[in-house]
């Protein structure tokens, strides 16, 4: 996760806090963009990119074996019963 969503996500937390505890806001923020990064770093996550990749390298392989089906079927049909 990059770091500006880290960011977003830091400060969506930090406006949820109560304005009577805002005095600790900047030892909060920290302890937020602490914890995000090292839960995020734990998670076994892929790039837009790796996955956009997969998802062409899946889409071919399903169009493949869709024509090998076919193509079975087609042997499978001309063979004598």
């Amino acid at each position: 996760m990059d770091q500006k969503r880290i960011e977003e996500i830091a400060r969506g937390l930090l406006e949820s806090i109560p304005p009577s505890l805002r005095a600790a806001q900047q030892d909060l923020e920290a302890n937020f963009r602490s914890v995000l990064r090292s839960g995020l770093a734990k998670l076994d996550l892929t790039t837009r990119e790796e996955f956009d990749t997969q998802t062409r390298v899946l889409a071919r392989t399903r169009e493949l074996v869709e024509q090998l089906e076919a193509r079975v079927r087609q042997l499978e049909s001309q063979q004598p019963k």
